[in-house]
């Protein structure tokens, strides 16, 4: 049986590699993303894009050695005409904000690819309850089945 595949949106690298926060809050979700990354081979199958490649090479240039190095073993997907055309509909659906291209070229990009599941800490356009609520409903009535929309701590729930 073949693992669920998931995709994994930069700002997860990005918890991933920072430094600790102070801020309680972020430190918990960079401590949340750890566990999960440590666990993350044994129930799921990761895919990144190109996307997050050139998100996570943005920056401080010695934080963006370590995400790009993080990155470099996982599978990449392809973003193509198919892809673009559908991340223009979510748009254009106002399922997405027209200032957030790169969101919905992520969010199309695994609906397109099948991934069953999207890792990502970006609450204000992805996985807050109204935008994954909002997103989920977009992508089904462009018939498509939208992948789950989960934080790296929603992830842990699942996991033996």
């Amino acid at each position: 049986m073949s693992l669920p595949r998931i995709y994994v949106e930069t700002s997860v690298v990005s918890y991933l590699t920072a430094r600790s926060s102070r801020d309680l809050l972020v430190a918990a979700r960079q401590e949340a993303t750890r566990e999960w990354w440590d666990l993350r081979d044994t129930m799921f199958q990761p895919l990144i894009s190109n996307l997050v490649l050139q998100e996570a090479a943005a920056g401080d240039p010695v934080a963006a050695t370590l995400r790009i190095e993080i990155c470099r073993p996982i599978q990449r997907l392809l973003i193509d005409a198919a892809c673009e055309k559908l991340a223009q509909a979510l748009i254009a659906e106002r399922a997405i904000p027209e200032t957030e291209q790169e969101d919905a070229l992520h969010l199309a990009l695994a609906t397109l690819s099948r991934a069953d599941f999207i890792a990502t800490w970006n609450f204000a356009h992805l996985v807050g309850p109204v935008a994954k609520f909002r997103l989920q409903t977009a992508i089904q009535n462009m018939g498509f089945p939208p992948p789950i929309l989960a934080t790296p701590e929603e992830l842990l729930e699942i996991l033996p």
